[in-house]
């Protein structure tokens, strides 16, 4: 069997929706399955039993010989949430368990960590152990996940496999219950449905022009597909960049949405909150080295094949992956 944590969200119901298709059904999915918009996601899906995250420990507890793979995409994502004691709870104690029980039982791991523990990207975008110690995250939320990696590094004892994937800014089908946080896309396909125009921040740089900002945009489809890679091929064990190695700009990503949408590019610069300007990211990039050495030799998505196939095929009729 194949453990997911955060079925009912958005990357692990696209994950549960593709070991689907690989034809696995032997899926314990894990949650809290209280937000009916969030288990939408799972309608259609095939899995053998729906488990309760404050359930799970003792669940696992007692059947870890049926354990094939945990795969543990749950989290607390919100980078506007500033208590502390919550990323605690959800984001590094809960790890921290599942991490002992996968050691202790001989079960192979892969954990979602982010990309927001790179901060600033004062050190870089590089998946390197060595630097682990030094990142400044800009949250909470970033900080959990670093201190996770950080502690994960440091153990001993440790599963037989195990990856720390390093999410970068992840769109795509399944995401309509995540509001504030959902990608840009959806934002963007909102506002133009709405208004028939993009809203982007202005930047406040002078070494980059308004809607010039850069992100490393990965389509969610490919990043499930990283994740079936590592299940299979279970290369060196640590910490993987998933992103796709090339950062295009908002104003890529808005002329895609309308694009895809049949419309014309129109463009309204707001100014940058200030109650978050002094943290806003003008580039990020993953280096992708690691994950290509280990074997994965698969082309990412372009921003604009991605963007099409996400509008076209999701966000337009409200589809469900």
């Amino acid at each position: 069997m194949i453990v997911l944590t955060g079925a009912a969200g958005f990357i692990s119901s696209v994950l549960v929706g593709r070991l689907n298709q690989a034809g696995r059904r032997d899926l314990i999915v894990v949650d809290d399955f209280s937000r009916e918009d969030k288990n939408k996601n799972l309608e259609g899906k095939s899995f053998a039993e729906k488990i309760h995250r404050d359930d799970f420990f003792r669940w696992l507890d007692e059947n870890p010989s049926a354990v094939e793979f945990v795969l543990h995409i749950g989290a607390r994502t919100d980078t506007t949430e500033f208590d502390r004691r919550v990323f605690d709870i959800l984001n590094l104690n809960y790890s921290k368990q599942i991490w002992q029980r996968c050691a202790e039982h001989g079960i192979p791991l892969i954990y979602a960590s982010s990309a927001a523990t790179y901060g600033m990207g004062e050190l870089g975008y590089n998946d390197d152990h060595n630097i682990v110690e030094r990142l400044k995250p800009l949250n909470p939320y970033g900080e959990s996940k670093n201190e996770f990696d950080k502690w994960a590094l440091k153990q001993q004892k440790q599963p037989p496999f195990w990856a720390g994937l390093k999410f970068f800014n992840v769109y795509g089908p399944n995401e309509y219950h995540k509001g504030r946080m959902a990608s840009v896309i959806f934002h963007a396909f909102r506002q133009i449905n709405e208004t028939g125009k993009v809203k982007l921040f202005r930047s406040h740089r002078p070494d980059f022009k308004d809607g010039e900002q850069l992100r490393d945009f990965v389509y969610v489809k490919d990043l499930v597909e990283v994740i079936l890679f590592l299940m299979r091929k279970k290369p060196v064990s640590g910490l993987y960049n998933l992103g796709t190695s090339k950062a295009r700009t908002f104003l890529d990503l808005a002329k895609s949405t309308c694009s895809a949408m049949g419309l014309p590019t129109d463009i309204e610069f707001v100014d940058t909150p200030k109650d978050i300007r002094d943290k806003y990211q003008y580039f990020t990039e993953a280096k992708m080295k690691k994950l290509r050495l280990a074997g994965y030799d698969k082309a990412f998505t372009t921003l604009e094949d991605g963007i099409a196939d996400y509008v076209k095929n999701y966000l337009i009729d409200k589809n469900y992956f």
